[in-house]
C-alpha cells in the first residue's frame, strides 16, 4: 500500500473517530486491508512538511481563488499536559488561558475566498535553544527562530505560489513594524491588523521627524472617521480606526485596527478584519473535528506527522462543506448519529438473539 493511501485512511480515520486515534485503532478498524506496523511506519518514517501540504491543497486553493482573498496569520495552542516534553511539547504562553501551559503550538497562514477557509502554510513552533534568565537565574528552552519571522516566511511563500490575495489580517502578536513593512514594501500587499493600546505613535510626519509621540489609547478619535498615524521605524502611513463593541459581561470593549490601505473607511477596516475570525473556526475545527490532540504518540517526528494528518483532514472537512453546504460540526453530527444507529442495531441483534437480557418490571 503506498504512503498516500495510507494517509488518505488514516485522515478519514481522524475524521470519523470520537476517541483516542491510533495504529492499533485504524488497523482494528480496516483488518483487511491494514495493519498496525503500517500506520506506524507511515507516521514514523515520512517528513510531511509545508511542501507537502501544498501538493494536496493547492487544486482546492486554486478553484476558490480570487483577488479579494485574504491572508490570515495566527497561532494556537493544544494543551498536552500528560505527554513527555521534547522539542515540540513544551512550555508555550496560551493567550487564552492567560498562562503558560505545556502542549503543541501550531502558527498557520491561512487562505480565504469565496467561503472558503483552507491551511496554506504552517509551522510547528520548536523550542531546542536553551536560555538562562539573568534576573531570576532560571532557565527555559526557548525557539530560535521568532514567530513573526517565521510569519513572514509564510507570507513569502505564498507570494511566491502566485497566490491572488489583497489583505494579510493578523492580531496584534504579528503587528511587529518589521513585519509591518514586509508586507507593504516587499509582497507589496497590504494589512489590516490590530495594534495594542499603549503603542507610541506620531500624528504628523514632522511629530515623528521631532520625536512627538503619543499613546494610542490617548488619541482623539472623531467617530467613524479613521485617523492617520505614523509608527516608529515604519516609514509609511498607515490608518488607525478606534473600534468600540460590547463584551460578554456587558463591559466595553476597544479595538484599535490599523491599515496601510489609505482608501478605507472605518466600516470597510472593521468587515475586513472581522474576516480574521475565520483562523478561530479553523483552529476550532481542527481541534473539534480533525483529532488534533487525540494521539498517544510519543516520538517528535510521529506527533509532526500526525499534525500534518489533522491539517490534511481538515482541508476534506472544508471541501465536504463546501459541496454539501453543511459546516463542519453538522457533518461530525451526522456521522455520530450514524454510528450510534449502527452500534443500537448492533445491540438489538443481540437483543433478538436472545443474547442480551430485556428489562421487565
Amino acid at each position: 500500500m503506498t504512503t498516500s493511501h495510507l494517509l488518505d485512511l488514516y485522515t478519514d480515520y481522524l475524521l470519523c473517530s470520537f476517541g483516542q486515534t491510533t495504529a492499533t485503532g485504524l488497523a482494528a478498524l480496516l483488518p483487511d486491508q491494514i495493519s498496525h506496523d503500517q500506520v506506524t511506519r507511515m507516521l514514523s518514517r515520512n517528513t510531511f512538511d509545508q511542501k507537502t501540504l501544498w501538493k494536496i491543497v493547492k487544486p482546492h486553493i486554486r478553484a476558490c481563488e480570487s483577488p479579494q482573498g485574504v491572508l490570515i496569520l495566527d497561532d494556537s495552542v493544544e494543551e498536552k499536559p500528560y505527554t513527555d516534553e521534547n522539542e515540540i511539547i513544551c512550555w508555550h504562553f496560551d493567550h487564552c488561558q492567560g498562562r503558560s501551559v505545556k502542549g503543541i503550538n501550531l502558527l498557520s497562514c491561512v487562505y480565504h475566498s469565496k467561503e472558503m477557509t483552507l491551511p496554506l502554510d504552517f509551522e510547528i513552533v520548536t523550542k531546542t535553544k536553551w536560555e538562562v534568565d539573568p534576573k531570576t537565574g532560571k532557565g527555559k528552552f526557548i525557539s530560535e527562530v521568532t514567530k513573526n519571522e517565521l510569519a513572514r516566511a509564510m507570507i513569502l511563500r505564498a507570494k511566491d505560489k502566485q497566490i491572488s490575495f489583497q489583505y494579510v489580517l493578523m492580531d496584534t502578536w504579528f503587528a511587529a513594524a518589521e513585519t509591518l513593512v514586509f508586507i507593504k514594501t516587499k509582497v507589496k500587499k497590504d494589512f489590516v491588523t490590530a495594534l495594542k493600546s499603549n503603542h507610541r505613535v506620531a500624528t504628523s510626519p514632522e511629530a515623528k521627524k521631532s520625536g512627538k509621540w503619543e499613546r494610542l489609547d490617548q488619541l482623539h478619535f472623531e467617530s467613524g472617521r479613521p485617523q492617520t498615524i505614523y509608527l516608529e521605524s515604519v516609514e509609511f502611513a498607515i490608518l488607525v480606526h478606534r473600534q468600540v463593541f460590547s463584551n460578554e459581561d456587558g463591559s466595553e470593549g476597544i479595538l484599535y485596527l490599523v491599515t496601510s490601505d489609505l482608501s478605507l473607511t472605518s466600516g470597510k477596516i472593521e468587515a475586513i478584519y472581522q474576516t480574521r475570525w475565520k483562523v478561530e473556526e479553523y483552529h476550532k475545527s481542527l481541534k473539534s473535528c480533525a483529532s488534533f490532540s487525540k494521539s498517544p504518540t510519543k516520538k517528535v517526528r510521529t506527533q509532526s506527522n500526525h499534525l500534518f494528518a489533522s491539517l490534511v483532514a481538515y482541508v476534506k472537512l472544508e471541501v465536504c462543506k463546501s459541496r454539501c453546504h453543511i459546516n463542519h460540526f453538522a457533518l461530525r453530527a451526522r456521522l455520530y448519529r450514524e454510528a450510534l444507529n449502527a452500534a443500537f442495531s448492533g445491540w438489538q441483534e443481540l437483543r433478538q438473539s436472545g443474547l442480551a437480557p430485556a428489562i421487565t418490571l
